[in-house]
């Protein structure tokens, strides 16, 4: 059952007109700014505008971008979510005024000026609301990944000085009760999902908090928008931290909006008929980049998914929304490549890369049942992919578009859009508007990527010295990544300068080419880590597929895929334990005759692994082990 915004989620808010926006009043004055970088809250910065075409367009504020598209498409449908298990939209007028609504209601509870609101839970149109709100009230929005402890969650709140925080349930609200005497700035929790289980005093429903700000003036939150600057600082995005505390990325407006038109014009060249998936967490700047930002830009629909979304419950809403565009991360698209397999979907009749179509009917039917048949753009980012997962999809007439950036250029900066602008391992050619260099390339033309555009941040809050690390003297931004061009400039990522082995004969080796050629060789493998540096040879630590826990955290369950294999050769395990207690003769077997394969075609015997071992558990960052190759690499 299909109904408009109903009282529940749209509690007693105006539904006001617009201002119609004109290119008269989208002119933003900027605040003075001497440096292209700042790690001050309320310190601007200066643009990298270009004088002509791409990086060039007047700066706009995120309330420009979004009053923009309200003038243009009011009535169209902006949000899709189910509410006690009926479909609810809301129109990008009434998101518009939520948002409004959400901003007054922080300005009523004591939100200062460059102040954090931090958001600790899943997606959904509250977690939208609290984010753009806060930003209009001048605050700083701050997402908070969902898997992360108390004293992580503590970190970024007190980092980002907090006067409010935005949970989903008793399970997040529970981490901040944990941490809350270690909040001075801390002056309300918000919890968006659920009946409250406690009474506290400063704790709202979302009910409760969105009726707060109905007697705070609207003039009064004008004012405020008004003085919003495009140079200055709205968003927060905080890196892992896997290696000491995390890093807070100080993104402007102009970071938000210019890489939201840069990146709508080039995935879009309609306006109000593109629909999204909202799953990934909005805490990471792909999935905030795409489903808030980009989906303003070209008046998208964005639907939410449930919770259970990365269980299985995400094919689901992909095949309700029909997705025109859909970003997955490499983890989504193997899991849907172990489904298909796993059920017998191109396992055997394989389509080799460069095929013609001859079955477009079977085609059609595959993508159907993934939910993607009305998706002409599948794109795949924020880790490596492999090459046969992406020549898996390919033979399913489902090219994945890789997408290559960081939290530190807003997202992206090298795309692929087009079948026609596609190499297979590339991650794209340069956005318009923003360059790429490689510093210090070797004989090969293989040198660090460094970037350049509006897409860069500010700065890292409260960390110069990592800024300057980060940023250097001409403003370029230096990614630690390796990475060669072609002769048409396609970007090809080859590795990290920190992973760099050099063996104890002086060899410079780079692990990921030869870590990616072994799970090639050995389908059964889900991590590949080469071991060597000042060692006499080559070693590996390998694990096994295995199922994931509702944290995303590795089990001792062996996934379908290694299931199947053995099924296939009579082995009995169905633990990860058992096959390495038992040293499964088949398995050994089949990982030997994979590392001689992937050895035989090594550049020199420097290159090639000696010896391996399997692991009885997967990486992960809550077993440390992700966090430990971090700090050794």
């Amino acid at each position: 059952m299909e109904g408009k915004c109903s009282s529940i989620c749209c509690p007693n808010v105006e539904e006001t007109k617009a201002v119609p926006v004109t290119s008269a009043n989208l002119a933003t004055t900027l605040s003075p700014a001497e440096q292209l970088w700042s790690t001050d809250r309320d310190q601007a910065v200066k643009l990298r505008i270009e004088g002509s075409g791409p990086g060039s367009e007047t700066p706009i504020t995120v309330h420009q971008m979004f009053l923009e598209t309200v003038e243009k498409s009011g009535d169209h449908t902006a949000l899709v979510f189910k509410k006690d298990g009926q479909q609810v939209t809301v129109t990008w007028r009434q998101y518009y005024e939520q948002c409004r609504a959400a901003a007054k209601s922080f300005l009523k509870l004591g939100l200062e000026r460059y102040r954090g609101v931090a958001i600790l839970g899943f997606n959904s149109p509250e977690w939208f609301y609290a984010d753009i709100g806060c930003i209009l009230a001048g605050g700083l929005a701050t997402g908070v990944y969902t898997t992360n402890s108390p004293e992580a969650c503590q970190y970024v709140a007190a980092n980002c000085e907090a006067n409010v925080i935005v949970v989903e349930n008793q399970k997040q609200l529970d981490k901040i009760l944990q941490v809350r005497d270690q909040l001075p700035h801390l002056k309300a929790i918000v919890q968006y999902k659920d009946e409250l289980q406690q009474k506290l005093p400063d704790l709202y429903t979302w009910e409760e908090f969105m009726k707060l700000g109905e007697e705070v003036p609207n003039d009064r939150l004008d004012t405020i928008i008004d003085s919003l600057r495009a140079n200055e600082c709205c968003s927060l995005i905080y890196t892992s931290g896997t290696t000491g505390n995390p890093k807070g990325v100080m993104l402007s407006h102009d970071n938000l909006t210019w890489t939201a038109r840069t990146s709508a014009a080039l995935l879009s060249n309609s306006y109000g008929v593109e629909v999204l998936v909202s799953y990934l967490p909005l805490s990471h700047i792909a999935a905030q980049m795409i489903d808030i930002w980009v989906s303003m830009s070209f008046a998208g629909t964005t639907y939410f998914a449930e919770p259970d979304a990365l269980k299985g419950s995400l094919v689901n809403t992909l095949k309700e929304a029909r997705p025109t565009c859909f970003l997955g991360v490499p983890r989504v698209w193997e899991k849907m490549q172990d489904k298909m397999k796993a059920i017998g979907g191109k396992a055997e009749n394989w389509v080799p890369w460069g095929f013609m179509l001859a079955n477009n009917l079977v085609f059609k039917k595959v993508q159907a049942a993934l939910g993607l048949e009305r998706s002409r753009l599948c794109l795949t980012g924020a880790a490596p992919i492999t090459k046969e997962t992406l020549e898996y999809f390919m033979s399913l007439n489902i090219p994945l578009m890789e997408v290559y950036g960081m939290s530190e250029t807003s997202g992206p900066h090298t795309v692929s859009v087009t079948i026609n602008d596609y190499r297979l391992t590339s991650c794209g050619k340069v956005m318009p508007g923003c360059k790429i260099k490689l510093d210090k390339p070797d004989n090969d033309g293989i040198g660090e990527i460094c970037f350049w555009g509006r897409n860069v941040f500010m700065g890292y809050l409260n960390m110069a010295e990592k800024t300057t690390e980060a940023l250097d003297e001409d403003g370029w931004l230096h990614s630690g990544d390796l990475g060669r061009l072609d002769d048409c400039n396609f970007l090809f990522i080859t590795g990290r300068i920190k992973e760099l082995i050099i063996t104890a004969g002086g060899e410079n080796i780079p692990p990921v080419p030869i870590e990616d050629a072994v799970k090639a060789e050995i389908p059964i493998l889900s991590n590949a880590m080469l071991v060597g540096d000042k060692l006499k040879f080559l070693s590996m630590l390998l694990t096994l597929k295995c199922v994931l826990d509702d944290n995303g955290e590795p089990t001792d369950e062996l996934s379908p895929e290694v299931l199947d294999f053995c099924r296939q050769n009579g082995i009995g395990a169905t633990k990860v334990s058992e096959i390495v207690a038992n040293k499964e003769e088949a398995v050994y077997k089949a990982i030997q005759e994979g590392m001689e394969r992937a050895n035989a075609k090594s550049t020199s015997n420097a290159q090639k692994v000696q010896k391996w071992v399997i692991l009885d558990r997967d990486f992960s960052l809550l077993g440390g082990e992700l966090a430990w190759i971090a700090r050794i690499s």
